[in-house]
Parts: structure tokens; sequence; C-alpha cells
């Protein structure tokens, strides 16, 4: 594809974020109705007006444009999603449309890039942050008077620029999924966590989050340097490790730190059984076992984001059960991984049941199941016996993991071999379904 037809299309894909401003005067329904013609218009119109000249060379092989798709399907999803909230509609939108956009116009002319992605660009990261910040506050301030009851003003200027820079963020990963998927699905869920936070929540766990950092960065300091000098972690995984213990012991309390370490330990030990085997068939994990930033912020993310909710929402049981049940599937799924790869006799895949080499992508067998789902109840019970969750959520919680599981071997089979996922994202998006799933049943 040329840059200049490459040009248009961004440009076309910031305008249509013009189209956001009718929100303010829309109930939901219509705005529904405006994206699916929307999406019908990308679909067979816009070819027969000249608009295959900024479908990509993908585009072409595979006879429609995926991403001039999937951004009317994205914008329709919000508005289903948010009925009640076409601020965050909006804002979200806007983040798609500029933001990305941006990244792209600036960033095909720069010329230095991301350490962890090449294809993407500081600059391009910059301009998406900005952009999508500016058009973000823009767009839900001018919707936020059609929303009842009326946001506050707090929300409406600091959420979408934080929705921008996570969404900035999750687009420099390296994989293929679209970001017509990735960006409004980061940006509509920082908005949502935003919309449920309260200052009334926010001020009664102010003081404990006070009193309990500095022994959080005390001991989160010296147990990533011991993983460190243990060769548990890599020095990212270090860094990337004590954030997310000083986050979660400040936010959630001891207890739930406990949980977390002890599902460190059940994913480390695992991991280095069988280390030699399992290097020889070049099934190990990365660096010897070694656990980088990646692993920490994919396995421990949804853990982190829950103990943000529980100090500053007034759902602090509910963001605890989701804390504790993505802490376990994060830990039952690595244990089942493992230990399939060392003793599992029989591996298959799981989409379609024909048996695969261990440590194939989606694979799974008997004793590494076994294995997970023994892990997840015994974790679940520490869980309990630390009062994180009653008992009656036991059950709940090792269901969550266990569908998170089988989901992720899924999308692992499916589409982690075209890179249109990694492993990291894949483990973030088990423990995320492990939470959602806990927090229905229970």
């Amino acid at each position: 594809m040329t840059s200049h037809a490459e040009g248009r299309r961004q440009w076309v894909h910031v305008g249509s974020g013009s189209f956001a401003f009718l929100l303010r005067f829309l109930t939901w329904k219509h705005a529904a109705a405006l994206a699916v013609i929307a999406f019908l218009f990308n679909l067979l119109v816009l070819p027969r007006i000249g608009g295959r000249v900024m479908y990509r060379p993908a585009d072409h092989a595979r006879g429609f444009p995926l991403g001039i798709l999937l951004y009317p399907l994205s914008v329709l999803a919000l508005i289903v999603i948010f009925p009640a909230r076409l601020d965050i509609v909006a804002a979200a939108w806007g983040i798609l449309a500029c933001g990305d956009g941006a990244a792209t116009l600036v960033g095909r002319n720069a010329r230095v890039p991301l350490s962890w992605n090449p294809d993407k660009t500081i600059a391009g990261t910059i301009a998406f942050t900005v952009c999508g910040s500016v058009a973000g506050v823009g767009l839900a301030w001018w919707t936020r008077s059609a929303v009842a009851p009326t946001p506050s003003i707090a929300f409406t200027i600091v959420a979408p620029a934080v929705a921008a820079l996570a969404a900035a963020f999750v687009e420099t990963i390296p994989i293929r999924l679209d970001d017509n998927l990735s960006v409004p699905a980061t940006a509509g869920f920082v908005l949502w966590l935003a919309s449920a936070m309260t200052p009334a929540a926010a001020a009664s766990g102010r003081d404990a989050v006070t009193a309990a950092l500095p022994w959080a960065l005390g001991i989160n300091g010296v147990t990533s340097y011991l993983g460190y000098r243990a060769k548990t972690v890599s020095r990212s995984g270090a860094a990337g490790g004590a954030l997310v213990g000083v986050i979660i012991y400040a936010a959630a309390g001891g207890a739930a730190w406990i949980l977390l370490f002890i599902t460190f330990l059940a994913a480390s030990i695992t991991s280095r059984l069988g280390l030699a085997r399992k290097a020889r068939l070049g099934i190990a994990e990365e660096r010897g076992g070694r656990r980088g930033a990646g692993n920490a912020i994919a396995n421990c993310g949804v853990a982190a984001i829950a103990a943000v909710a529980a100090v500053s929402t007034p759902y602090a049981a509910t963001a605890l059960l989701a804390l504790a049940a993505s802490l376990v599937a994060g830990a039952s799924d690595t244990v089942a991984s493992e230990i399939g790869k060392v003793s599992g006799r029989s591996t298959w895949l799981v989409t379609s049941l024909r048996r695969v080499p261990p440590g194939t992508p989606g694979a799974m067998s008997g004793e590494g199941t076994a294995a997970g789902l023994a892990a997840a109840f015994a974790l679940a019970g520490v869980a309990v016996a630390l009062g994180l969750i009653p008992a009656p959520a036991v059950l709940a919680v090792v269901a969550g993991a266990t569908i998170g599981a089988l989901v992720e071997s899924v999308l692992g089979a499916t589409l982690e071999g075209p890179g249109i996922l990694n492993n990291d994202l894949l483990n973030f998006i088990n423990t995320a379904i492990a939470a959602v799933v806990a927090i229905a049943l229970a």
C-alpha cells in the first residue's frame, strides 16, 4: 500500500470520529442503528465508490477490509455495552479515531523505534497519547450533559487521559491483533473502571494505603531482589513484579500479597521441574524459567487492577474475589502447562482433539489438567484461609480458572500461531475471564 493511500486511510479513520459529536443528541438505540448503517456502508458501498484505494495488501488478499469493518463494529459494541454512558462511548471513540490515527500518521515518519516493538516508534506513541487524550476529554466533555446523573468534572478530564495512555501502551504490544479491537476495548475498560470509582470509597481507603505503602515498598523491594538473585525472575521481571506487588499490597492488603507470593512460588517451582528435558525438547520457558516483566503483567495485571478497584470503589468484596480468581487462574494454568510438558503421556489439541507434541500452543494433557485443577482448589483454599473470599466462593474461583484455561487453550490453538495473540496476552485473557466468571457465579 502506498504511503499516500495509507495517509488517506488514516485521515478517514480520524475524520470518522467526528460522528461521535452526534452522541450528545441521540439515544443509544439510534446511535447503535447508525453504527450498523456505517458497517453496511463500509462493507457494501465503500468498495464501489473508490474505497478500495484505502485497502491494505492483506485486505486485497482476503477480499474485504478487516480494519475498516471492525471500526464501526467496535463502536457498536461500545454503545451496546454502555447504553447509559454515551460519554464513555464518545471518549473511547475519540481515542480510537484520533489516538490510533495520529500514531500511524506521526509514527510512519519517525526514526526511533520502541525497544520492545521495532514496528512502533516513540514519536507515534507520544502522538497517540496526546491526541487520544485531547479527543477523549473533548468528546467526553461534549457528551457529558446528555448523561444522567451528570459525570463529575474529575472523571471527564482525568479518565479519558488515563484511558488514552493505557490504550497507547496496548497498541505497542508486538501482536497482530487489529488496533480497531484492542484500542477501544482497552479504553472502554479503563473508562468503565474509572466510572465505578467514588470519592467516598477512595477517601475511606486513603489512610490504609498510606499506612501500607512503606511496607509494600520495602517488602517488594527485598523479595524482588531475592527473586532475581535466585534466578526466578529477570531484571525486568524483578521490576515488573515489584510494581505489581506494591500495588496489590498497598491497595488490597498483606493477605492479598501473600496469595500473590504463594501463586508466584507455585508457578516458579513447576516451571523448573524437568527443566533439562523441556530444554532438550525446546519447550522450556525462556531465560531458563526466569519470569520477565511481561509474565508479571500478564499473570498479575488483572489482580493489580482488582486491588485498585477494592480500595477506590464501593465493591471491595467483589474486587477481592476477582483478585483471588485471577491469581489462582494464572498459577494453576502455569502448573497445568508445566506438569503437562514434563509428565503428559498424551497431549492433544483442544480444538481438534488430535495428538500433538507437548508444548504446542493450545495443547492439553490429562496429567496437566489434573494438576492444574488440584492447584486451583489448593490455591482457592489459601484465599479462603487468608480471608480474601468466603468458603462458598471456592467452586466459583475454580470454575473461573478452569473456563479461563479452556478459553486460553482455544485461542492459543487458533490465534497464537499466526501472531494475532502472544503468550502473555493469552495469560492476561485467561486471568480476566477467570475473574469475570467467578464474579458471575458467586
